[in-house]
């Protein structure tokens, strides 16, 4: 790390140098970019961290958010950089990459989903001076933490039937079709945390709620005290089912209008703030839920067969497909590997927790008719094709499939929680910030 620190420390001597010879021909000031945290073997920089945190404030403001001081944002920014560069660290210690097809894909979805093309999406991030090569790096960026959580985290999680029968019977409205948007804040507690920190949290719970209570804006104490990942964003959550809440957070919702806050929450994180910003739906039956009709081709990956070689075979695939060139159908009895392969890749109705993560999320962002590009799962590579949707009562057992998916998530929140906490503990981090 030494040997790292003293080149970064001779380039900028080097350019510190060249500016004092042009400063001599043209007097003019030039910001030299510094050291402000070491993240185990890696740096972050004064330059760095300035962009983040220009770009949330952009964020914040077109949000109507009341702003906190600038040097509180940055010391927020400057955590939230540090989570990230640690787990990025270990996404490239387990080797987990994203190639330049798999970016591209996502940036077309984004592109796509907000009815625009990519050449548009670019004109637009251009516009609001976010440059189109960060854009690129921070989707890549999500793309390699979104894959480290299903392996460290979403992989290792196991539900049991017991735990499914106690989540039917205490919560009856789970699938009600209701719908909260909710803000959080929290305050995270160190792994083996002593009573004395416990304190010193409460304490700043406590002046948390005080602050709300003389009418600070949420969002803007979000942004300044709390240590989740969406603080930057005011502590929004989005509009989640109660059966996709955190367990303490479905159990506080009961009791809150829309405009109120929760009382402090606590739990293996730390503790929680929670307010009940807008409350959505409900109409439907407790006992409906919406099906999908869907279809898929299945490439299984081996040794004598790549991810980028499956990939690049599904992709043909969906050429000719979307082009009129060949039916969907045919093409997944001709090369699925999939028992579905016989049926044309169909797959019936399906519910929601029915399939792996990553095939749900692929399926619910495509509209009756459309194919998905390949989607990489547990199981190899898929094409998904969805044919159309329904509104159906559902089943005892239906509702132990959703129950059990419900669970699945809730457990997948609380586990991110605590594998983030001990990553973040266990990283060795040396504070510059202060200084000059």
């Amino acid at each position: 790390m030494n040997r790292l620190i003293s080149r970064l420390a001779l380039a900028l001597l080097a350019c510190t140098a060249g500016m004092a010879s042009s400063l001599q021909a043209a007097p003019r000031v030039v910001e030299v970019d510094r050291i402000i945290a070491v993240v185990n073997n890696e740096v972050i920089t004064a330059l760095q961290l300035r962009e983040s945190l220009d770009q949330a404030v952009r964020r914040l403001e077109r949000q109507g958010t009341e702003l906190p001081p600038r040097e509180v944002l940055e010391r927020q920014m400057l955590e939230r950089l540090i989570l990230e560069r640690a787990q990025l660290q270990l996404a490239r210690e387990s080797a987990i990459r994203v190639d330049e097809t798999m970016l591209e894909r996502a940036i077309a979805r984004i592109a796509e989903n907000n009815g625009m093309t990519v050449d548009g999406l670019r004109d637009t991030l251009t516009r609001d001076g976010i440059p189109w090569s960060r854009f690129r790096d921070e989707i890549r960026t999500e793309l390699l933490l979104t894959r480290l959580r299903e392996r460290e985290v979403d992989s290792r999680i196991v539900v049991t039937e017991a735990e499914v029968d106690n989540f039917i019977a205490t919560n009856p409205d789970a699938f009600s079709g209701r719908e909260y948007r909710l803000a959080h804040i929290l305050l995270r507690a160190p792994e083996g945390a002593s009573p004395e920190q416990i304190d010193a949290l409460i304490a700043r719970a406590n002046d948390v709620m005080r602050r709300l209570g003389g009418g600070e804006d949420f969002a803007a104490v979000a942004a300044s005290v709390s240590d989740a990942p969406d603080a930057m964003n005011g502590g929004e959550l989005g509009w989640r089912s109660r059966d996709r809440l955190p367990a303490i957070f479905a159990e506080a919702v009961d009791a809150l209008r829309p405009g109120q806050v929760a009382p402090v929450m606590r739990s293996a994180a730390g503790l929680h703030v929670l307010k009940l910003l807008d409350v959505r739906g409900g109409d439907a039956g407790a006992d409906s839920v919406e099906q999908t009709r869907v279809s898929h081709i299945l490439i299984r990956t081996s040794e004598v067969l790549s991810d980028a070689e499956a990939e690049s075979r599904l992709n043909g695939l969906r050429e000719r497909v979307i082009h009129g060139k060949a039916d969907f159908a045919e093409l997944a009895k001709a090369h699925s590997a999939d028992l579905s392969a016989a049926k044309g890749g169909e797959l019936g109705w399906v519910y929601p927790g029915d399939t792996v993560p990553e095939f749900e999320r692929a399926m619910d962002a495509l509209a009756p008719g459309q194919v998905s590009e390949p989607v990489r799962s547990p199981f190899g590579w898929h094409l998904i094709k969805v044919h159309e949707r329904r509104v159906q009562d559902v089943s005892e057992e239906r509702k132990r499939a959703m129950a059990r998916a419900a669970l699945r998530q809730r457990k997948s929140e609380d586990a991110f929680e605590d594998w983030v906490r001990q990553l973040r503990d266990s990283t060795y981090v040396e504070y510059r910030l202060d200084q000059e």
